[in-house]
């Protein structure tokens, strides 16, 4: 199945799931560590009324506004799609709003992914409604199978796909954490 096939047909769970794993793996972006999501990752384990999403959400975007601030914010285009994603969280886990979320991030992680590859012009659009990784960059490659693969697994296992689903995310932001460095180093 496509990433966008996917996206339409993910629960409530699914969705922030694969919100928060963009978000996760772009944090590197905003200033925040290793940790900043991982509070928000705790309330996906519990029904959208159920949990404190919202309230850890206002807690994690001023956790990261802040860092963000101290690490002299960066006025890079990547970091501002990331910080549009954070932005445009919705303080309700349900409903509409929250598959609009998760649809933006999806495209926000890969045009992130694609302007630190510097791979040129590619048509995220069609990638994410094909679900084909071939003929992009590795880096984006990379980025549009993990997205596909925190959706497959919270869509199979549920709440037990999270543990995994997580694990996905860390690998990603090690990886975009790496082609952040390595940008840094050649534009030095």
């Amino acid at each position: 199945m496509s990433l966008e096939e996917l996206i339409a047909q993910a629960d409530e769970r699914g969705l922030a799931a694969s919100g928060v794993a963009c978000l996760d793996r772009c944090v590197p972006l905003l200033g925040g560590d290793d940790e900043a999501l991982r509070p928000l990752w705790g309330t996906l384990a519990e029904g959208p009324d159920d949990g404190d999403w919202g309230e850890v959400l206002r807690q994690t975007r001023e956790k990261l506004d802040a860092a963000g601030e101290a690490a002299g914010g960066c006025g890079a285009e990547e970091a501002e799609l990331a910080r549009d994603m954070l932005a445009t969280a919705p303080l309700d886990r349900s409903g509409p709003a929250l598959r609009q979320w998760a649809d933006g991030c999806s495209d926000g992680a890969l045009r992130i992914h694609l302007l630190l590859d510097g791979a040129g012009d590619v048509d995220l659009d069609a990638a994410r409604r094909e679900g084909c990784a071939d003929g992009l960059s590795p880096l984006l490659a990379a980025e549009l199978r993990r997205q596909t693969a925190v959706l497959e697994l919270v869509a199979a296992h549920g709440a037990a796909g999270l543990r995994s689903a997580l694990e996905v995310s860390t690998e990603g932001r090690r990886v975009l954490r790496a082609a952040v460095s390595r940008r840094s180093r050649r534009d030095a």
